[in-house]
Formats: structure tokens, C-alpha cells, sequence
């Protein structure tokens, strides 16, 4: 309610939000199919590789053409950023060396940043919020995304004075799906490559969904937020519905399946076999709680909690995210109220590049949802000690020898060029946060 005054306030001076965007794919169509709704929220740039397919977005998500006459398109980033009819920037592209840059071109220009780009907040997040906290403008992570949906969970139980156990979102996963390609990606969704090419959809991007990488970027993103544990070689992806979060999401010496209490953990909708899980949470977030004292437990259960069989643990959930449709409220939130949707904190979970098949000597990586690699997470102190390349940036580099399929890329695998400023920035964050 207290945004919606500070919005309200805004309107009454006739003022409001200018905003840029940058990418304008499934995220940015679903954040634009908002603002012809949205009172004190202007779309003042967008910007897109390609401005003929991204004013057709504005048309196919209820933009009118007077809307569009009246915003500028461009396919400059710098030029988009530095502009004066600007305040907030949505940083949609999805290519982390590309969010890391605008991100930091923001910093430079005074333009507070929403970054969708999980990939690039997981690659250097750490680095980038301590930048934008020098240059005095909000870095914020997605409203709508399940990492702030997640931590927005986090949060309020924290404050309540609840433990969070275990924290996080579901998906649909299957072991087999660390070693699909872009050939194979439409199988599994049930879809002909016909069908997905004639609805637009890229192979490589729907293929990090299901792979891993990107449920492995997104609990990454909760851990670096909210600073809990990860597990020690990669997501256990249990199969569990909603009404089982409290009873399996806990620490193993209190019947769970996680090592550790406080642990970020994805959940599958399918069991092993293929068969659905009962009340699944696959587009959903959740955090378990735990009681403090029989008296919060005996409230759990006289208030109709859904609890594990001691009562003493309990969980909440959101069973829908909206991703671009709920973005409004970072963009509120940065420019009104100066705070973020979710933050980086600090460099406590990395996701590393991990083979999904023998690859030879002298081929090139093909990067996040391609044929070569998939994304494991892994704690960060892991990360460094093994020297582990970073699936954010396992993309046109070629590799010094041969891997076996199911292995941890490092550092020595691939040759890489030490002048790349993403790969500088990357390492420069490593030193600043060695653990």
C-alpha cells in the first residue's frame, strides 16, 4: 500500500517513470503488454537487435501505433542508456558479457538497473551491486522472476522470525534432461520443430530450462541474494508437490533430503518414472519454514499450515509467477522508493559449465542450452578451488584437450583471451570475494 501511495503521489504531479528496455524477447513482450494498463510507467526507449521484430512485438502485445509513433526503438545499447528521457533501464537480453556491459554503462549515467539477465547476475552480481552502490543508483533483480519472488518469501519469514530451511521454486526435470540438445529440446516439450519454430520459440533458450542450467543460475541468484547454502555437486531436483515441501525440504537429520539447513533446492513436478507428482509446483516458489518454539508450531497447525509430521516445520509457496507481467513493482520500487526486488549480496554460489557428452580436443563451446555444455551449481568456495569455468561465459572458446562427458570444465580446458574485459571483470569479482 505504501508503493501504491508513493504512486499515486507521482500521478498527482503529473509525473512519471521513464524507462528503457533492452531486449525486447518473451520477457520484455510480457512487461510491454503492461503498460498501456499501467498508470505512471513510460516506455520511453526500446532497444533490440532487431526494431522491425521488436515494434511488431509492441503491435502483438496491445500496443496502438500512436503508442509506438511516440516511443524511440534503436539497436544502441550506449545510445538507449545515456539518454535524458530515461531513469530506469530493463536489462533483458539474456547474454551476460551484454548485461554486465549495460549494466555498467547504467552505473555510469546514474540509470537504476533492473536485471533480468540472471545469467549476468550470477556471473558478476557480487561486483555489479557493489558498483551501483558507489555510482548511488538501485540494482535490482525481477520482480516476476522466481528468484525475487523467492527471496520476497525468504524475507518475510525472516522477518517474522521464522528459520528458513530450505528455499527455492519447481520445475519439471528428469535426469536425462542434463544431456538434451537443441536437436532434442522439442521432444521432451511434446512439440515438432515445426510447431516451436512457428511460434518463435529458440531451441537454445527453452533448452537451458530443461537442461538445468537455468533452474542452476536462479537458485544460484537466490543464494547470492539471501546468503544460503548450495548444495555441495549440484541441485537434487526431489519430486515433491506442495503438500510435501514442509516434510522432505528439511536438513537430512530431521528426516529431509538436504545436507544442509538453509539450503536452496528446486523441486520436480514428475517423479522418476515420468509420472506427475501430485499438486506440483512446477511454475511455482516456495520456502519452508520452521517453527521457533511449540507455541509457533501449535499455531501452525491451529491456523491450517501445511506441516510435516512433527508440526515443528512448515511451508509457504506461490504457485504462479508471472515473470515480465509483475515487473512494474521493481521498477516502482527503484525509482520511488530507492530499494531493490531482490539483490546480489555477495559471491556464495557459482554454476560451472559441466560437459554433456566426451568432447574433443580442439572444439568450440557453444555456451548455455547449446550441444557442448550444461550449468551444475555449485558452492562458490567449490567453484574457485577447482578453478571452474563459469557457464556464463563457456561460450566461442576452444578447448586445450579432451573431456569426459559429465565433468566440471575449469579454467586450463579452454583457451581464452585475458584482455576480454567480461572475462577481466569476472576475475577481478573472484579476488574481491575470495573465499
Amino acid at each position: 500500500m505504501f508503493l501504491e501511495q508513493k504512486i499515486n503521489q507521482m500521478l498527482s504531479e503529473n509525473k512519471s517513470i521513464k524507462v528503457a528496455l533492452i531486449g525486447a524477447g518473451k520477457f520484455g513482450s510480457m512487461f510491454l503488454s503492461q503498460i498501456p494498463s499501467t498508470k505512471g510507467i513510460k516506455v520511453s526507449k526500446i532497444c533490440d537487435l532487431n526494431i522491425e521484430k521488436a515494434k511488431q512485438s509492441c503491435l502483438d502485445v496491445g500496443w496502438s501505433e500512436d503508442l509506438i509513433s511516440n516511443t524511440v526503438f534503436s539497436e544502441s545499447a550506449k545510445d538507449t542508456i545515456k539518454s535524458d528521457d530515461v531513469d530506469v533501464v530493463v536489462e533483458a537480453t539474456g547474454s551476460p558479457g551484454s548485461g554486465i556491459v549495460h549494466a555498467r554503462e547504467c552505473f555510469k549515467y546514474g540509470k537504476h538497473v533492473i536485471m533480468v539477465n540472471v545469467e549476468a547476475d550470477v556471473l558478476a552480481g557480487a561486483f555489479l551491486s557493489k558498483e551501483a552502490k558507489s555510482a548511488d543508483v538501485v540494482y535490482s533483480m525481477a520482480y516476476g522472476d522466481q528468484p525475487a519472488l523467492t527471496i520476497e518469501i525468504i524475507e518475510w519469514a525472516r522477518s517474522s522470525g521464522f528459520n528458513v530451511t530450505a528455499a527455492g521454486k519447481g520445475t519439471k526435470y528428469l535426469p536425462e534432461f542434463h544431456f538434451s540438445t537443441p536437436e532434442t529440446v522439442w521432444n521432451y516439450y511434446g512439440l515438432t520443430k515445426q510447431e516451436a519454430e512457428m511460434a518463435g520459440m529458440n531451441p537454445k533458450m527453452f533448452n537451458s530450462f530443461l537442461d538445468g542450467t537455468k533452474s542452476s543460475l536462479e537458485m544460484a541468484a537466490i543464494a547470492n541474494a539471501s546468503e544460503m547454502s548450495v548444495p555441495d555437486d549440484g541441485l537434487l531436483f526431489t519430486p515433491c508437490g506442495m503438500d510435501d515441501l514442509a516434510r522432505k525440504l528439511k536438513p537430512e537429520n530431521k528426516n529431509g533430503v538436504l545436507k544442509y539447513d538453509g539450503q536452496v533446492e528446486v523441486v520436480s513436478s514428475v517423479h522418476r518414472n515420468g509420472k506427475p507428482v501430485y499438486k506440483d509446483l512446477r511454475w511455482g516458489v516456495y520456502a519452508v519454514l520452521q517453527a521457533p518454539n511449540d507455541y509457533a508450531a501449535s499455531c501452525f497447525k491451529q491456523y491450517g499450515m501445511n506441516t510435516d509430521d512433527t508440526g515443528e516445520f512448515s511451508a509457504m509457496y506461490k504457485p504462479f509467477h508471472l515473470i515480465g507481467m509483475e515487473l512494474n513493482t521493481s521498477i516502482f520500487s527503484a525509482a520511488l522508493l530507492k530499494i531493490p526486488t531482490g539483490q546480489t549480496k555477495s559471491f556464495f554460489a557459482d554454476v560451472a559449465a559441466t560437459s554433456k557428452k566426451k568432447l574433443s580436443k580442439g572444439s568450440t563451446l557453444d555456451g548455455e542450452g547449446g550441444f557442448s555444455v550444461w550449468g551444475k551449481l555449485i558452492p562458490a568456495k567449490k567453484s574457485l578451488k577447482l578453478n571452474a569455468l563459469p557457464i556464463g561465459l563457456a561460450h566461442n572458446l576452444k578447448l586445450k584437450r579432451d573431456i569426459e562427458k559429465n565433468k566440471i570444465l575449469t579454467w586450463n580446458d579452454v583457451q581464452f583471451d585475458l584482455n576480454d574485459e567480461i572475462i577481466i571483470y569476472r576475475k577481478n569479482m573472484e579476488r574481491q570475494f575470495k573465499l
